[in-house]
């Protein structure tokens, strides 16, 4: 998945997306007030996994969306659910209308706040869907450019996709796909490592190439800029091998670039000459 540009710079977006995410784990924290009201008669008279008091969703969407959410329950025994509201919420009554329970997974889509998206998980779901898959979900697909560049619908639908998809596979720890936004982190942070690994490998020495000591010393540092920060985030997330070369070739160019750097090319060898 990625985000348009739309009529921001890239590095704002890079910021404000960070923004969301600190965001969104404080509204995780303090999770939404959908369920702080008792109001039964919002309540449809038929059973329905969806209540789009909001009217976010078509009828054709909403046809679909049932099928697959029934589908999914007869197959696993995951329940799905989905609330949209505005001005109006039916609260707690969704719990007993919907029987939630320890297995079940209830959407609530709400316009009026910063971020569309939030998310109420029964305990046994984080077996498989941890915390820290909830907050990014809610991070990438219910923060204001990707509502705004796709549709309040499309962020609903894009984070069912990719719920659905992940229990049917046994669960993620992180949630798949690779926003722009994101991937451009991971190229910085690997070009950054090769910067360390560089400087570190520059020859100390008469005679030395690469001053591999110095790189074993550094190694903590870069090690983790280019593998945990620039590969890990991009190997978990998607199969495309695409912005993992890119990131390697940044990493490269980054450590050639500080090994040829000019202030690191006349080093001083007059402790060796003796």
């Amino acid at each position: 998945m990625q985000l348009s540009n739309g009529n921001y710079p890239l590095g704002k977006k890079i910021f404000l997306y960070l923004a969301c995410s600190l965001l969104a784990v404080t509204l995780w924290v303090v999770s939404p007030n959908a369920l702080a009201y008792d109001n039964p008669e919002l309540l449809p008279e038929q059973p329905t996994p969806i209540i789009d008091l909001a009217n976010i969703l078509t009828s054709a969407q909403e046809e679909k969306l049932i099928s697959n959410i029934e589908k999914l329950e007869a197959e696993t025994g995951w329940k799905l659910r989905i609330l949209t509201q505005y001005d109006r919420t039916p609260g707690v009554a969704v719990r007993e209308f919907w029987d939630l329970n320890d297995k079940s997974i209830l959407t609530i889509a709400d316009p009026r706040g910063g971020n569309l998206l939030g998310f109420n998980v029964g305990l046994d779901v984080y077996e498989f869907l941890p915390r820290t898959f909830w907050v990014e979900l809610q991070t990438r697909y219910g923060n204001q450019f990707y509502v705004r560049d796709n549709g309040e619908d499309a962020a609903i639908l894009d984070s069912l996709d990719a719920i659905e998809g992940c229990l049917r596979q046994g669960g993620c720890q992180v949630v798949p796909g690779l926003p722009r936004e994101q991937w451009i982190l991971t190229l910085i942070t690997s070009a950054i490592g090769g910067l360390v690994f560089g400087f570190a490998a520059h020859p100390r020495k008469k005679g030395q190439i690469i001053a591999w000591q110095w790189a074993l010393i550094f190694s903590p540092l870069w090690s983790i800029l280019f593998i945990a920060f620039g590969i890990g985030p991009v190997v978990s997330r998607t199969a495309d091998w695409l912005p993992l070369v890119r990131n390697i070739l940044a990493f490269l160019i980054g450590a050639l670039a500080a090994y040829l750097s000019p202030g690191f090319n006349r080093p001083d060898f007059s402790e060796s000459e003796t």
